[in-house]
């Protein structure tokens, strides 16, 4: 059967040595269409670019996790420095518009979107995809520091909240504030701030409690941009915090993985673990099915990018479903196997990739009207003001 199938032509612009790349090419030879030409994103940026032929079927993947290419992007010596998302995402756009031929697969004013939280909100706000409550969706207004966020609290009613890098990724930047009636302040955040007041990220989860180093921290972090968004309260799973990372390829949701934590952040490399997916399908019930719409619903909002990452955040028992944020390069789940009735049975994300670019699938249908039957606004009681802005057309890494 595999002899009768046309092998493509495959490039993949990458770091070669990164596991991703490895296992896209290891998927790309499994599926008979040899090994992929592997264009290094070193390379393109010192070089201005890259051409590729017509017939070569080009895909991204992060340029992160290397020390060379992240100095170039963001303009620091340690990688671990949280400051210079706002220059790394300038950077990473003027990278992918210098590719030049070939069948493209990751839409640039797609990534552009994708790579700004508060541009990603608003599209997915004005399509009738579930949103947690946001005073920043559309990005219509910079917020100016810790004095703004604070405004910005008091003014849509908002106690809790995430406090994000616009243009982070792998929760780099990424405050859990709560307040009290009191007005105190408590921070949930994988930031460590040293001695000389920078910033780096750390695998630990902190907590801080005075407002003053609160205030500093995103003060600091304010030039780069902030996206601030309601703290849903999230279901449990087995007496831990989960959320669903959602994998859509050409519109249709084929992979997912529940990430569960003691803590507010559950990505995997901070502590998070990854939790029983059947017993998740079994507490949503009847509402499972709309999880996945949720998602794909989601993933239309980008249709001219092949594969996202979807972070699906499930409200306290289960029965209703909220999107945090679309990943561009969320399809990082080694040794995933795909849904049932996903087309992707037996597959990992990679793979399923590959067999929908071959089969002439390679981009989400068309957006749908909203359903009736999804919620078209997670609820929030004390939320005073709609959030919704309009806007013209996001974490590079996006573990999950």
């Amino acid at each position: 059967m595999r002899a009768q199938q046309v092998a493509l032509k495959w490039a993949v612009v990458a770091n070669g040595e990164n596991r991703r790349t490895e296992l896209f090419t290891a998927a790309a030879r499994e599926a008979g269409h040899g090994t992929p030409r592997v264009v290094e994103w070193l390379d393109v940026l010192r070089d201005g670019g890259a051409d590729f032929d017509d017939d070569e079927v080009v895909r991204l993947d992060s340029p992160g996790e290397n020390a060379a290419v992240d100095r170039m992007l963001r303009g620091s010596q340690e990688q671990t420095r949280v400051e210079g998302s706002a220059r790394w995402y300038k950077n990473f756009l003027g990278a992918v518009r210098s590719l030049r031929g070939g069948r493209r697969l990751d839409d640039p004013s797609d990534l552009a979107v994708l790579f700004d939280k508060r541009l990603c909100h608003g599209r997915l706000d004005r399509a009738g995809v579930p949103v947690p409550p946001s005073p920043t969706s559309g990005g219509l207004a910079p917020v100016e520091g810790w004095s703004g966020v604070r405004h910005l609290m008091r003014e849509a009613g908002l106690h809790r909240v995430f406090v994000k890098l616009a243009h982070g990724s792998s929760a780099s930047g990424v405050f859990a504030v709560q307040t009290n009636s009191t007005g105190r302040v408590a921070a949930t955040t994988s930031v460590e701030r040293t001695a000389d007041g920078s910033l780096h990220n750390s695998l630990r989860i902190r907590r801080y409690t005075g407002e003053a180093e609160i205030a500093a921290i995103v003060d600091t972090l304010a030039p780069d941009g902030l996206h601030i968004e309601r703290w849903l309260p999230k279901a449990s799973l087995f007496g831990r915090s989960a959320d669903l990372r959602v994998v859509v390829v050409a519109g249709r949701a084929t992979h997912a993985v529940v990430r569960t934590s003691r803590s507010p952040l559950t990505n995997l490399h901070l502590g998070g673990a990854r939790g029983d997916l059947s017993a998740v399908r079994a507490l949503a019930g009847d509402q499972w099915t709309q999880a996945l719409a949720i998602s794909e619903r989601a993933a239309a909002c980008f249709p001219g990018t092949l594969c996202v990452g979807v972070d699906l955040l499930p409200a306290v028992g289960w029965r209703r479903f909220a999107v945090g944020e679309v990943n561009a390069f969320g399809d990082l789940l080694p040794r995933l196997t795909g849904l049932p009735d996903s087309g992707a049975e037996g597959m990992d994300t990679y793979a399923a990739q590959i067999a929908a670019v071959r089969s002439g699938r390679t981009a989400p249908p068309a957006r749908l009207p909203p359903s009736p039957a999804l919620i078209t606004r997670a609820p929030d009681s004390t939320h005073r003001r709609p959030t919704t802005l309009d806007a013209p057309p996001r974490t590079a890494h996006d573990r999950p």
